[in-house]
């Protein structure tokens, strides 16, 4: 339902803005000192607008084009506003076509952050409390690496070694590691890039919806057991919908994704874990928060949501009801969530309003 009403806002936006955007850009000093008739002024303003379209399409692909034409129609309309306000404060009409020029200058700066904030990776902090006798433990947390969108498996394997400079107990994975776009090569470079890590407790994996492929094996080269072979063979432990207890002192939780048609209730998974040790459960979606704060769970990680993506639809999904966080730390019933911004990206290559992450959480002992 989310993705219909993205969708279809995204469509209609597209139509309206491109007839506004060819009024707007015919407006330029260039085309207006053409000694040409209006319609033909309409028609070179749309020529550009569709040129330019073109360029972004091949310098990065159709989704990211409309990000980007999208942001631009917004401070157009932003600065087109701003502009007739002063008009009618001042009576005075500006020289030159100061609205179009701000709103190109302005989306380019914008959206280069947005570029910068999405494939860059910072390190984010949560300090959890506990009054089960598990001592000390540090968490390192990354989801959504979508494998071959913001980096390769040499990009992840730099990543990875950022991480390790933190030196955590244990590195938690749910969900979303390769996609669609993700090729064999760089699946079985990443998996071992895993499997070199030194981390006491190992690395664990919970599927996300993307991980199994949505477009067959033919698609990306590799299918879904291909994955698990390659992860097995690094020694990375897979959890579906089971757990398991690490050094008699926690356990690690993890459940098929929300999309899994036959993915278990987690009160029905965890019925027979010992509820005195700390039990950590990896649910790449965020989405069954009600349900999982009842199951005496201690913490739940998540992913998925990518940070909310974008302002000023950074909270949709919750709006809908289609997650119930987007980002951040939460407190249900005694139990702790966080839901990471994830360290890269989807098919969109910028971020507003978040930040590519990993997440580094320190578990205490009251």
């Amino acid at each position: 339902m989310m993705w219909l009403i993205i969708l279809g806002t995204v469509i209609a936006a597209c139509i309206a803005g491109g007839a506004y955007m060819t009024f707007a850009v015919a407006r330029f000093g260039a085309v207006q000192s053409l000694s040409v008739s209006k319609k033909l002024k309409l028609l070179i303003s749309f020529g550009c607008i569709v040129v330019c379209f073109a360029a972004l399409v091949l310098i990065m692909d159709v989704i990211n084009a409309i990000i980007v034409f999208l942001h631009v129609l917004i401070f157009f309309l932003l600065f087109g506003l701003v502009f007739r306000i002063i008009k009618a404060a001042s009576g005075k009409k500006p020289k030159i076509y100061l609205q179009g020029w701000l709103a190109i200058l302005t989306s380019v700066i914008y959206l280069g952050v947005a570029y910068y904030l999405c494939n860059n990776v910072w390190q984010t902090d949560y300090t959890i409390k506990t009054d089960k006798q598990i001592g000390t433990l540090k968490v390192a947390m990354i989801a959504d690496s979508h494998l071959c969108a913001t980096f390769d498996a040499d990009g992840f394997a730099k990543h990875l070694d950022t991480i390790m400079e933190q030196n955590p107990d244990i590195l938690l994975i749910p969900g979303d590691f390769v996609d669609d776009g993700t090729d064999r090569d760089n699946m079985v470079k990443a998996c071992e890039a895993l499997g070199k890590l030194d981390v006491k407790y190992g690395v664990w994996f919970a599927y996300g919806n993307h991980d199994k492929g949505y477009y067959g094996s033919e698609h990306r080269g590799f299918s879904a057991q291909d994955l698990e072979e390659q992860m097995k063979k690094n020694n990375i432990k897979i959890l579906t919908d089971s757990y398991e207890l690490v050094d008699d002192r926690f356990y690690i939780v993890g459940r098929k994704d929300k999309s899994d048609g036959d993915r278990a209730e987690l009160a029905d998974v965890i019925k027979d874990i010992d509820k005195d040790k700390y039990i950590i459960v990896l649910d790449h979606q965020p989405a069954d928060y009600e349900n999982e704060s009842k199951t005496q769970a201690d913490l739940v990680l998540s992913g998925h949501t990518h940070g909310g993506q974008f302002f000023p639809v950074t909270y949709v999904g919750e709006w809908i009801g289609a997650n119930d966080r987007t980002y951040g730390y939460e407190e249900r019933n005694g139990t702790d969530f966080i839901v990471t911004s994830g360290i890269a990206d989807w098919a969109i290559k910028f971020k507003t309003g978040t930040k590519s992450e990993y997440v580094i959480i320190n578990i205490e002992q009251n």
